[in-house]
């Protein structure tokens, strides 16, 4: 039956998810039409084909007991010079990002796994592009702000031509979403 490589993130909504996208793109980074735009839950994950609906059963369960929160970004943020990554920061909904990828990767669930580094939650702007591309979007994306509320995550998997597709979204169990924090949305950038 083979495998798949999948990851679960929360998307990053529109107009916010294709702006971030685009200034990816342009900054040189190849990646950047391939992956949607997103804060990740789980990385690439290979696991069998056949395990997919243990997988999303699993997903379910995770969701039905999870509930909306505000989700702002803020500012850029960078790995390097551990990761060659530049990334915009997740300033509220981030404790929200741990829990939730701790039980996505449960143990005693279908994709337990550990992590290469500790987890921080993000929004990948830039990865392994030159220097001075990944220094003017550290620089270009300092202003930026967005904010939404979280209602869920998705499956995706990645395919053969390195492109990430949803298989599956999974909303939280109850739809009341916390108000922001007194936080205008300016989805804006600046030097940009």
């Amino acid at each position: 039956m083979g495998t798949v490589t999948i990851g679960v993130s929360i998307a990053v909504p529109e107009p916010h998810g294709s702006r971030l996208q685009q200034l990816r793109a342009g900054f040189g980074d190849a990646a950047a039409y391939g992956i949607p735009t997103h804060v990740t839950l789980l990385p690439p994950t290979e696991v069998a084909a056949g395990a997919l609906p243990a997988v999303e059963a699993h997903l379910a369960d995770v969701a039905a007991v999870g509930r909306p929160f505000p989700m702002r970004l803020s500012g850029t943020g960078t790995f390097r010079p551990l990761s060659p990554v530049v990334y915009v920061r997740v300033v509220e909904g981030a404790e929200a990002c741990a829990t939730l990828q701790q039980q996505v990767r449960d143990p005693s669930g279908p994709v337990a796994r550990d992590l290469q580094f500790p987890y921080h939650p993000h929004v990948t702007v830039a990865h392994g592009i030159d220097e001075a591309a990944m220094d003017r979007a550290y620089e270009d994306l300092a202003g930026y702000e967005a904010a939404w509320p979280c209602t869920g995550f998705a499956l995706y998997e990645q395919g053969a031509d390195a492109v990430w597709r949803k298989l599956r979204e999974f909303p939280f169990g109850t739809v009341v979403v916390p108000p922001q924090a007194g936080h205008v949305d300016r989805g804006s950038v600046s030097a940009c």
